[in-house]
């Protein structure tokens, strides 16, 4: 029976809701000296009427063009202030009355913090005086932030560089109601394959308004509110400010635009001018890229990545693939570092070759710097201490695969130099303190190590032990080894503490309550157990409040994301900490523990393919095995009824979740959330595939469970957002999905949630979602109902 309703959002039990809306608990950010901490209290879910405000998706982005910035933001609504080694919190003095603030950062100094505030017609610029306490607008100009972060601090601390909307762009462009002609695209003998992207431009009048909202002016903004303008309107992507504050390095986007891929394609010329608005020189202006291939190891073959040194005054430095961007060309050389620094006159310097993909720099001096490169072929993955200054040769410092969590060296930490840019924190000794999860058998165990540079050895200072999970934050003190860390266990919530590591002693600074009364006494244990062909695989198991074996199996649901690995010994190794404080969010599946139900929440299913042979070539067997060895392990445990098993997966786990129900018997009813069912729409790959619809016909219909809809005897339940703007799942997905297997007489409900994204936001939305999957849930798992008519869920 084919029913199409609308009767209103709809509320889950209040437990479930009560769970939704709770209090967050608030953001931390730490000032550079460990002096300070900023709690920023993030917003609760906007309200379906805020996200129902015009909205325009233009060139894959999405623009609120009441006040031009992104038309989904998170929010954060207040600001405290206290000292880290102290116990009162400050609250902020002149804050905006009813304040949705975002991009926050910290002055070169950390005396100040610079935030926006959004208002219906605009976004503000607001200075935070740490020492007073006081907060205060600084200009009445509106900020431009449709491509993100709209502002950077000059070195000085005393004075910002802005990107305004233009106060003399007049009124947007109107939308031709009546077409001037047809839009027309072309390909003329060329090899342009590209992936699914949404939002893209798709006539004149989108090109029009694209230009009208993207288009702003630079000023210079000093904390007196003097402005000046620095450059004039343009359709200005970036601008940053050299570390000396003399130089401006711009991006800008101009014409022709494309209707195939997003604006970070379009052709962009990037300039370097001076503080006082002088053009100085014009690095590069690449034209309209649409021919970059589709393997993951491509990139464009015109000039990249290009951004300020941030260990020198004023060095630009960039990247050059050697093989044309295309990993099939064979090639000694992949990716080449270049150089330039004031005054721009002279000829640019090699920093670094690579033998792989170029994957960041973290700079420290003149020097020394460490690089890293990266191959997705083989998942390899090399870390090189490199000698910006060419005297030295490069060093291999860490040579290993991306897929071995185990062997992580962690990340270095990092300081502020004399222009207020972070760079590595090198000690005299030439040492540098490391930072990582610590993946283990025993699941995460952070740390906190000290690397010699020039022996290469590591020294490990701390590891955080049973029963706690703790994470270091910052190094506070590198003599004294004190360290801020958050910690957490199975019952105690995150809350911040200093860690000595000399003394061995904690001490705690926040005391945040429980954000979740309602999961108090719920049991969470990590299993670990095998796949018939000897992968390990690891779940969280969570149990009912005072659940006791003695009552019997319970029903199940079980949420999994598979993954793909090239060796079948990482992809058995363990994620997460089995003594991590059960967090949830509007996606988590342990909701349902309230309801009686055992979760295997986070199960393994990693889809491996080794050697010359690609996961996906045995993609059914692997999921449908994996997703079999949870369900036996808790059968084993005593506390899952097998015959009440219930799956759900969002994404890529949507698409597990419907060649789950195709191709096995394992489960009683499905949820998937903004999925995608027909690989023939993606055709040139998707998700870990990179091989294209063409390349292995076979492998794009095997996966693609719309093409089983005959199969599906397993009742289903499709949520979509009808504003799903994630590459490859548009709602059409759902939409077709569904009426194939409405026509061949399957249960299956489809719910399209109004205004929502990929991820969903308004607090309705997220209340009818689990609504539905509760009914659904109870109806087909808990109660093992067997019916195709829908309406004895209502």
């Amino acid at each position: 029976m084919d029913i199409c309703e609308n009767e209103g959002y709809k509320m889950p039990p209040k437990v479930i809701a009560d769970l939704v809306t709770a209090n967050v608990t608030p953001s931390v950010s730490v000032d550079s000296k460990g002096e300070w901490m900023a709690l920023l209290q993030r917003s609760a879910q906007p309200s379906i009427e805020q996200l129902a405000q015009p909205e325009l998706k233009l060139a894959g982005l999405r623009i609120n063009p009441t006040n031009n910035g992104p038309s989904r933001t998170a929010y954060f609504v207040s600001i405290k202030l206290r000292k880290v080694l102290g116990t009162d919190e400050v609250m902020i003095k002149g804050l905006p009355e009813k304040p949705l603030l975002s991009y926050a950062s910290w002055s070169p100094d950390d005396s100040k913090i610079a935030f926006c505030n959004s208002t219906p017609d605009k976004i503000e610029l607001w200075v935070l005086d740490i020492s007073t306490a006081t907060a205060r607008k600084v200009s009445d100009l509106g900020m431009n932030a449709v491509f993100g972060h709209p502002y950077v601090w000059l070195s000085d601390g005393k004075s910002l560089i802005a990107k305004t909307v233009d106060p003399n762009r007049g009124n947007p462009p109107q939308k031709n109601a009546i077409p001037t002609g047809p839009t027309i695209v072309e390909n003329l003998g060329k090899t342009n394959p590209s992936r699914t992207y949404q939002d893209l431009l798709k006539n004149e009048s989108d090109e029009k308004l694209f230009e009208f909202y993207a288009t702003s002016v630079i000023v210079k903004i000093n904390l007196g509110g003097e402005t000046e303008t620095i450059i004039k309107a343009n359709i200005i992507r970036t601008a940053s400010t050299s570390p000396n504050g003399k130089y401006i390095l711009v991006k800008t986007i101009h014409r022709p635009f494309s209707y195939l891929v997003p604006y970070n394609r379009f052709p962009q010329k990037i300039e370097i001018f001076g503080i006082d608005g002088v053009l100085v020189k014009t690095l590069v202006d690449n034209p309209l890229i649409e021919n970059v291939p589709i393997l993951f190891d491509a990139v464009q073959k015109e000039p990249r990545g290009f951004n300020w040194r941030a260990d020198v005054p004023a060095t630009i430095y960039w990247i050059e693939a050697q093989d044309g961007g295309d990993p099939k060309n064979e090639v000694a050389i992949r990716d080449k570092v270049f150089a330039l620094s004031a005054p721009f006159t002279g000829n640019y310097s090699t920093i670094a070759e690579t033998n792989y993909r170029y994957a960041g720099i973290i700079w420290a001096n003149e020097t020394l710097a460490l690089m890293e490169e990266y191959w997705h072929k083989t998942r390899r993955v090399i870390t090189k201490i490199i000698d910006p200054s060419g005297q030295q040769e490069a060093q291999i410092l860490f040579d290993r695969s991306s897929e071995d969590k185990y062997n992580e060296p962690g990340n270095p930490s990092t300081k502020k130099n004399q222009y207020g840019k972070l760079v590595m924190d090198v000690q005299k000794d030439n040492t540098v303190f490391m930072t990582g999860d610590g993946a283990s058998a025993e699941g995460d165990r952070p740390f906190v190590d000290i690397l010699n540079l020039t022996t290469k050895e590591t020294t490990r200072l701390w590891r955080s032990e049973a029963p706690f999970y703790e994470r270091p934050i910052a190094i506070l003190d590198n003599d004294k080894q004190i360290v801020l860390t958050v910690r957490e266990s199975k019952q105690d919530n995150p809350n911040y503490f200093v860690r000595d590591l000399l003394n061995k002693n904690i001490t705690q600074l926040t005391f945040f309550p429980h954000p979740y009364p309602a999961l108090k006494g719920i049991a969470k244990q990590v299993l670990k157990y095998k796949r018939p062909d000897g992968v390990e695989l690891t779940a969280n198991l969570y149990l009912p409040a005072d659940y006791q074996k003695e009552q019997g199996a319970l029903p199940c649901l079980l949420e999994a994301y598979p993954l793909e690995f090239k060796d079948k010994s990482n992809a058995g190794q363990i994620s997460g900490s089995p003594y991590e404080f059960t967090s949830i969010y509007w996606g988590s599946p342990i909701f349902w523990v309230t309801q009686g139900f055992a979760i295997l929440e986070g199960a393994s299913i990693p889809i491996v393919g080794e050697g010359n042979v690609e996961p996906n070539d045995t993609y059914l067997e692997q999921l449908v095995a994996g997703a079999k060895a949870a369900i036996d392990e808790g059968v084993r445990l005593g506390v899952v009824d097998s015959n009440r098993v219930g799956v759900m997966g969002h994404s890529y786990g949507a698409f597990m979740v419907a060649n789950l129900l195709s191709h096995s018997d394992l489960f009683k009813a499905g949820i998937a959330r903004s999925g995608a069912y027909n690989r023939t729409l993606t055709p040139f790959g998707f998700q870990g595939e990179e091989r294209s619809i063409w390349q292995t016909p076979e492998t794009y219909h095997k996966m693609s469970p719309f093409n089983y809809a005959d199969k599906m005897k397993t009742p289903l339940l499709l949520i979509h957002g009808e504003a799903d703007n994630n590459m490859g799942t548009f709602p059409m997905q759902s939409e077709r999905y569904y009426n194939a297997l409405k026509g061949l007489g399957a249960t299956v409900r489809y719910v399209q949630l109004p205004y929502e994204s990929h991820g969903y936001q308004a607090k309705e939305s997220i209340l009818h979602m689990l609504w539905e999957m509760n009914t659904w849930l109870t109806t087909y798992v808990k109660e093992g109902i067997t019916s195709n008519l829908l309406l004895e869920i209502k």
